[in-house]
């Protein structure tokens, strides 16, 4: 027989779950089964990227989880192994996967909406703005919006996302877009020609104007294997090449690391800067090396 539980029960039982998660932040829980978000200990000002949902009819149940993370937990009242208590954890999971999977959804088609706002109101990018002069590149496809630069973020062809670029370099993406498998194009991607991916907008510029190949920069190590994927899927004759930025001053060089480990699961080639002597270790791209060479030639 399935125990009874009040509502108190309930939600101080839910409520402990999320503190045990998401910290002191975490709200007194409202069951009535909708989603509720709030902002969690790692949030910024102003965000509210946590989120749960608690239900009462049947076994109490709900989920909670975090959209900055990806991290998501499910919970049934009443801990116990028996099938009954099983199938309504199933159940609480497979919602918690739909009603993240929804709401990211709802998120990204938001984000992008904004991205394409922005990119309409915004000009062609001022080859004159100092990110671009400190890292020697053309403007190509981007445009600018008073002192910040706007990164196009394609998936398919489609702008889904925008990072700014403001004129001290600090990065920053549109609040909820999609990053996994969107990259910054440049050139035109050719059956059997070369097509390098790389990190970082200025590596891409770099790369691209250097040996007029095409490039997608993916914007972080984390996403040189999703926008690799989109590449094959797409592009399935390209010669496709992970170019890594070599992290050589930090711990495990992620960027040698996560670009060797995404060439491997695509089954394409690697490459890397090859530093000249007496080059900083601070130095870690494509774009490093080639304003490293430049300046010792002056």
């Amino acid at each position: 027989m399935m125990a009874h539980y009040t509502t108190n029960e309930v939600q101080s039982a839910f409520w402990q779950a999320l503190q045990d998660v998401h910290g002191q932040r975490a709200p007194y829980p409202v069951p009535d089964g909708q989603i509720r978000r709030f902002r969690g200990e790692g949030d910024k000002a102003g965000a509210r990227n946590c989120w749960y949902v608690l239900h009462m009819d049947g076994r109490p149940r709900g989920c909670f989880g975090s959209w900055r993370t990806g991290q998501t937990e499910v919970w049934a009242a009443g801990a116990s192994t028996d099938p009954i208590h099983r199938t309504e954890l199933r159940k609480a999971a497979a919602e918690a996967k739909r009603i993240r999977d929804a709401e990211t959804a709802r998120r990204q088609h938001a984000a992008a909406m904004r991205a394409g706002e922005l990119w309409e109101l915004a000009r062609p990018a001022d080859a004159a703005h100092p990110y671009l002069v400190a890292k020697g590149c053309e403007p190509h496809h981007l445009r600018q919006r008073g002192d910040l630069l706007l990164v196009p973020l394609l998936v398919a062809g489609c702008l889904v996302n925008i990072q700014t670029i403001n004129r001290q370099g600090f990065k920053l993406f549109n609040t909820g877009g999609r990053v996994k498998g969107a990259g910054a194009y440049f050139g035109t991607i050719e059956d059997g020609q070369t097509v390098y991916v790389c990190e970082g907008w200025a590596t891409g510029a770099t790369l691209h104007e250097s040996t007029g190949c095409a490039v997608v920069a993916a914007m972080n190590a984390g996403n040189l294997l999703a926008v690799g994927l989109e590449v094959q899927r797409r592009h399935p004759a390209a010669v496709l090449v992970i170019a890594c930025d070599d992290d050589r001053k930090t711990t495990g060089n992620p960027g040698i690391t996560a670009g060797n480990e995404a060439a491997r699961a695509l089954g394409v080639g690697a490459i890397k800067p090859d530093w000249p002597q007496g080059a900083p270790e601070h130095l870690s791209d494509f774009n490093d090396l080639r304003q490293f060479m430049l300046e010792a030639r002056q």
